[in-house]
């Protein structure tokens, strides 16, 4: 009996196994990456979608946008805009371990907030469209010296769904805040943020 070959076949199944070899070099946070660094450049509109009345009343009736304004391989600047309140700016860095999350809190005249640089830092590869930023040591004693004790336990979370919706979000033991900004329609962009002029 004579055995031959398909070369058609042979060529599928290396392109097959191809494609998978180079979908397991993707991580999650790669993928979220990727999609997050698409929006570089472009300002999106949002509301909060879940809130505390009490805490968050000064957001409700103000405009929110952020601006995905500085993007590189290693970092990504996302400052949100609260009406004409420019002080926050979310930072996002790449790290060996995962992806840490700070916000930048500035003043009218670009000195830093006493309550600054806090946030944190994945914990596992996440999903393609979400990452989770458990409170890392560093915000835990800046929150319990500010008299933030409720703080210690922020879980910050961010879902990018590009062509759907931009998500930011902030949840603990009786606190859930979200806010969902449109990513299919772009705005003009705002001023800078306070103090990246």
């Amino acid at each position: 009996m004579r055995h031959t070959t398909c070369p058609t076949l042979f060529a599928a199944l290396f392109l097959l196994c191809a494609s998978a070899g180079a979908a397991e070099s993707d991580s999650p946070q790669d993928d979220f990456w990727r999609a997050l660094s698409g929006l570089c450049g472009q300002a999106f509109a949002g509301r909060l979608v879940s809130f505390d009345e009490s805490i968050d009343a000064g957001w409700l009736p103000e405009r929110l946008v952020i601006h995905v304004r500085e993007c590189s391989d290693h970092q990504i600047l996302i400052p949100l805009h609260v009406g004409e309140d420019r002080s926050r700016t979310w930072v996002l860095t790449r790290l060996d371990d995962g992806i840490r999350l700070k916000h930048d809190h500035r003043l009218e005249n670009g000195d830093e907030d006493d309550m600054t640089w806090y946030g944190g830092h994945t914990t596992d590869p996440g999903r393609s469209w979400r990452q989770v930023f458990p409170v890392d040591d560093f915000s835990r004693l800046l929150f319990l010296n500010g008299g933030l004790e409720g703080s210690v336990a922020n879980i910050w979370y961010m879902d990018v769904r590009p062509g759907e919706h931009f998500a930011y979000g902030l949840t603990r033991a009786g606190r859930h805040l979200r806010a969902e900004f449109d990513l299919s329609e772009t705005i003009e962009p705002p001023p800078a943020p306070w103090g990246h002029e």
